[in-house]
């Protein structure tokens, strides 16, 4: 009698070690991803700072032109403007290559882009803003017989470049909270015994040993809203692996059980189903 217990503990040892390993592998692993996302975002931030930058300098170089235009029949006058123009013009193409690099990066990365498809529409905000005063500038010029290099076909480029840029990061946003969402996915069942026979879910004694219970039988939840599930009954075990001092099994004013889920990382870190059987 004695050794068969022995047996029997030394397995439930085993597998309590297995559990935990596991579930340091699997926070392990979250947390490279979370050191990778940032540094994706701080690269990413980093590009869009020099586009900023960009638009800063164009400003500047608008200015220059503007106080020169009040004098455009003088000869440094009409260089200033000239030279400043140029400047302009390769401001733009810079600024426009960079948001290409950065929508291209955009299509791989794997941040959480919320804050950053903001920072993008403010992006794109501006670049509208530049485009006004870009073309109210060559109109000005224009009128004062000022030849100036044409900025249209670029200005437009850059417009259209910008446009599926932020289709992209809707795309890309949309695709991360789907991601986002699977990741803090779980499911939960509670039943009688028989129900939890009935369903596959309970076989011989053990929870989920195989993968032909019903699926469909469980209830989704989002783990970081979901955190008290009410059982409706004044007998409650839960049959599933969670660990201690993660949740409370308490009943309420009727004599009835309610799980509630105090620390929800660590209560599902070791399986996402949980299985309460009721009477």
């Amino acid at each position: 009698m004695f050794l068969p217990l022995c047996l029997m503990t030394l397995a439930a040892c085993n597998q309590t070690q297995k559990m935990e390993e596991r579930a340091q592998q699997e926070r392990d692993s979250l947390m490279q991803v979370i050191d990778e996302k940032e540094t994706e975002l701080n690269e990413i931030m980093g590009a869009i700072n020099e586009v900023q930058e960009g638009f800063r300098q164009i400003n500047e170089a608008e200015g220059r032109i503007t106080v020169a235009n009040r004098n455009p029949e003088a000869a440094s006058s009409r260089q200033v403007i000239r030279d400043n123009m140029a400047f302009i013009q390769q401001a733009m193409q810079q600024n426009r290559e960079r948001i290409a690099q950065l929508k291209e990066r955009l299509k791989t990365t794997t941040v959480n882009v919320e804050k950053l498809t903001k920072t993008i529409q403010n992006l794109s905000s501006q670049l509208e803003e530049q485009n006004k005063h870009i073309q109210e500038l060559e109109a000005q010029l224009a009128e004062k017989d000022i030849q100036i290099a044409e900025q249209g076909e670029q200005i437009n480029a850059l417009s259209e470049d910008v446009s599926n840029l932020q289709e992209d990061n809707k795309q890309k946003q949309e695709t991360i909270e789907a991601q986002d969402k699977d990741l803090h996915t779980a499911w939960f069942v509670f039943g009688t015994k028989a129900e939890l026979k009935e369903q596959k879910i309970l076989q011989r004694g053990d929870v989920l040993k195989s993968n032909d219970f019903n699926k469909d039988y469980f209830t989704k939840i989002d783990t970081r809203i979901d955190k008290e599930i009410k059982l409706y009954s004044k007998s409650a075990e839960i049959l599933t692996n969670h660990p201690a001092g993660s949740y409370t099994l308490a009943k309420d004013a009727k004599g009835q059980y309610v799980l509630n889920i105090i620390v929800p990382e660590k209560f599902w870190s070791a399986s996402k189903y949980l299985v309460i059987q009721v009477k």
